[in-house]
């Protein structure tokens, strides 16, 4: 339950602490006044969006702080525990907006996220306003309200069993899946409408390197031989004048070493002295002799053939524009083939898989459709005890004789989109929801839209919350419920109905309510006024509670918009009757 809210430089609120009780509580105040500013700081602290129009006029930023009483909410004390934000059942959620625009959120003491913020408040409030009433006129709401009632909305058990995940869970997992495989079978058959321009290019690309078919270091081998079919005559030139120099006719080199060696051997046999020179001089000739039998081996590997010269400069000129088109090197030539070959066999891949993709989409569909239809049975079974539930409470809100029907209808589908048995399938089933009403006995039933005026839709939606809150599965179902002016087009008998039935609400769940009719005020176990105050420069709004006199003097004012003697009385008389037609609750959750 909400124990306290305080708010700072909030649109007209300047400052203002307000302490909230177990059950009823009641804001009143004259129109304008700005009643509705307190459900608006309220939806702040549930992670509702805000814009720096929220900061008053001439401060730097607005604040507002709310404390909760979450001892009887097991699931939200596991999950703060979860995120390091357990306090011993209480929860502090403060919200600030600075004048640019920006907002900041603590959740006891440390900040968090938007998206935190909302996820760790969903269970602390339920905000019921005019907006809402004109909602439902959308039928794309009526959906919801059903799998409410019927217990298959998120974050509940499937029959009770812990650890089970809720029906449309399930099946928006399931759909999730199937909406995944569509994703990737639309890819692969975008890839296919352009396989074959592709892989007839591949294919050019392959066969213009193989018909080439270069190896790694060609290159770097063919220059070289390139180099010496140029040079072929000087370089044979060379070869021979070293080689007849080395071992030529008389007086050659390596002739002329080997007496000297042969004579320095000799004479080393007299004296070892020599012995280190005979043999330097023995390795020298040993070494001359290898040179020349080496030359004289190249001399006849050496061509000198114009035929080869112009093979190799055609083999080059080739490889070279290979090197420009998927080089710059031979070698990124090599692996740009290996790419294109892992290419052309990805191609064949696809035939495969795609197959294989329309089975697990299948076999996906298959296992949605089941949730669906089953989703679908639940809600038909749900529609006619929820049509009856709320005609129930529509009479005693004043509305007897009215017929409710909830229709639970194929969602249309076409082609291209995922059906199950013809209709369209989203995460939330293939079932289309909508509430009709007809307000008198033997009318035709029809959309709400048609048929109901502002004050009824405000008792439909009135009735409705009751009917969830009976169901036991309605949302947030350990926090406050605020009901922000939902009187709208009501008064009289039908006034003092809706005031016991939101006192009745107030049995099972704190209520805070925005109202402009005594009758409905009178129900409350806590009241409260706010007033305007207009300054020259400036426009202020507070509240505070009122109780006794007080409380009699603002009922009477809402009355007649007059305070004497009679007004008093009726006011008196109208706090008497509620107290005798409701039971106050000693807390409330």
């Amino acid at each position: 339950m909400l124990v306290l809210l305080r708010i700072r430089q909030f649109v007209l609120i300047e400052e203002l602490e307000l302490r909230f009780e177990p059950g009823f509580n009641v804001l009143t105040g004259e129109t304008g006044s700005g009643k509705s500013i307190l459900v608006d700081a309220l939806a702040l602290v549930f992670g509702q969006r805000v814009t720096s129009e929220v900061v008053r006029p001439g401060a730097e930023e607005a604040e507002v702080e709310a404390l909760f009483d979450v001892t009887r909410n097991p699931s939200l004390l596991a999950r703060l525990l979860e995120a390091g934000m357990g306090a011993d059942g209480e929860l502090v959620v403060r919200r600030v907006v600075h004048k640019s625009g920006r907002s900041r959120a603590y959740v006891n003491g440390r900040i968090c996220s938007a998206k935190e913020l909302v996820e760790l408040t969903r269970e602390l409030g339920d905000i019921t306003s005019q907006h809402e009433s004109v909602a439902l006129v959308d039928p794309r709401t009526h959906l919801d309200y059903l799998d409410r009632f019927a217990g298959l909305v998120e974050g509940l058990k499937l029959d009770g069993q812990p650890g089970k995940e809720s029906e449309r869970a399930a099946l928006a997992l399931a759909y999730q899946a199937v909406c995944e495989l569509d994703e990737r079978l639309m890819a692969l058959r975008g890839r296919e409408r352009d396989r074959q321009e592709r892989e007839a290019f591949v294919r050019f690309q392959l066969e213009a390197i193989d018909a080439v078919r270069p190896e790694g270091g060609e290159l770097e081998t063919l220059n070289e031989e390139l180099t010496r079919l140029k040079h072929g005559e000087k370089l044979r030139g060379a070869a021979i004048r070293v080689t007849q120099a080395l071992d030529g006719e008389d007086g050659a080199m390596c002739d002329e070493l080997g007496r000297l060696a042969s004579e320095l051997a000799s004479a080393a046999s007299l004296d070892e002295g020599l012995r280190a020179a005979a043999t330097e001089v023995q390795e020298c000739w040993t070494v001359l002799a290898e040179v020349s039998r080496g030359l004289g081996q190249y001399l006849n590997r050496l061509v000198v053939d114009p035929t080869r010269l112009e093979e190799i400069q055609s083999r080059l000129f080739r490889l070279e524009k290979l090197a420009r088109s998927h080089g710059p090197s031979l070698a990124d030539v090599l692996l740009t083939r290996a790419r294109l070959e892992g290419e052309l066999t990805g191609f064949a891949a696809v035939d495969a898989q795609l197959p294989e993709l329309l089975r697990e989409r299948e076999v996906a569909l298959g296992k949605a459709a089941s949730l669906a239809r089953r989703l679908s049975k639940r809600r038909h079974e749900a529609s006619k005890r929820l049509a009856k539930t709320i005609a129930s409470e529509l009479a005693e809100l004043g509305m007897a004789g009215a017929q409710v029907g909830v229709v639970v209808s194929p969602r249309p589908g076409k082609e291209g989109e995922p059906l199950v048995d013809g209709a369209r399938l989203n995460s939330t089933g293939i079932d289309r929801v909508e509430l009709l009403l007809s307000p008198n006995p033997g009318g035709e039933l029809r959309a709400l839209g048609q048929t109901a005026s502002g004050g009824e839709l405000s008792r439909v939606l009135l009735a409705l919350r009751r009917a969830l809150l009976d169901s036991g599965h309605s949302e947030a179902r350990a926090g406050i419920v605020v009901l922000d002016e939902i009187d709208a087009g009501v008064g009289g008998e039908t006034a003092d109905r809706i005031g016991r039935a939101i006192g009745s609400i107030a049995n099972e769940r704190q209520v805070l309510c925005i109202t402009h009719l005594a009758s409905i005020a009178a129900y409350a176990d806590a009241h409260f006024v706010v007033t305007k105050t207009m300054a020259t420069d400036s426009t202020s709004s507070t509240a505070c509670a009122v109780e006794g006199p007080a409380r009699v003097a603002e009922l009477a004012r809402m009355l007649t918009g007059a305070r004497n003697g009679t007004t008093e009385r009726a006011a008196r008389d109208l706090l008497s009757a509620a107290k005798r037609t409701r039971t106050r609750p000693s807390k409330a959750a």
